[in-house]
């Protein structure tokens, strides 16, 4: 599957000469050009990783990293900057970043970190699904919304797996008791409502955003 690259970055002559090198690379590219849109991207696209400029007009380069990972985003974030003091590199780190590019840089240099951070992510995301900020481990049979833990049943962990499985889709009643429940389950054809409501109250705890929407007379889809 191509990665997805959110580049926000305010000079436009850069902007587009990175964005033609990673495309030229076989990622899809996605550009903003100051703060408020690159972090509203960030949050609506769902991007693989983001490179990110320290200084843009409206939000800084920091404030949009210390805002994602607020949020529970843990989307790959590389500042480029000219600033090149510890003290800089310091605060980027702690608002989040997870590398570091001074300004002006090497083009290949800047690929190669990029496919070093997809690939740690491929590499750890094996186990990991995610949707936004719910992230699902199917080896720890963990699940968080944002740094929140959510406690769930062994069903209840089972579909919401399925449905993360499948994000933006929209998943039948019979196809969720045949993958989830089992083609000989004979109980209850209600079980799959009282089990995403369930799901529904444990998700949205704390007033979250809700994830899993109904779509009338079909079924369910996991999307915002």
């Amino acid at each position: 599957m191509t990665a997805h690259i959110l580049l926000v970055e305010d000079e436009v002559k850069l902007a587009r000469f990175v964005e033609l090198e990673l495309s030229y690379e076989g990622y899809k590219v996605s550009v903003a050009h100051d703060g408020l849109t690159g972090l509203t991207t960030a949050r609506e696209s769902h991007p693989d990783l983001v490179i990110l400029d320290w200084m843009l007009p409206g939000l800084s380069g920091l404030e949009i990293c210390r805002r994602l990972r607020s949020t529970g985003v843990m989307v790959p974030i590389i500042l480029l900057t000219a600033k090149d003091e510890v003290s800089d590199r310091v605060a980027g780190l702690d608002a989040g970043a997870d590398d570091y590019v001074v300004k002006p840089f090497s083009v290949e240099e800047l690929l190669a970190r990029v496919r070093a951070h997809l690939r740690r992510t491929q590499e750890a995301n094996t186990d990991i699904l995610q949707f936004g900020n719910l992230s699902l481990n199917r080896r720890t049979r963990e699940v968080f919304r944002g740094t929140r833990l959510v406690e769930l049943t062994a069903k209840e962990f089972d579909l919401l797996e399925y449905l993360l499985i499948h994000p933006r889709q929209v998943i039948t009643r019979d196809r969720i008791l045949e993958e989830v429940w089992g083609y000989d389950f004979m109980g209850d054809s209600n079980i799959i409502e009282v089990y995403i409501r369930y799901l529904r109250l444990k998700l949205e705890a704390n007033e979250e955003k809700r994830l899993i929407q109904t779509v009338r007379g079909v079924g369910y889809a996991l999307r915002e």
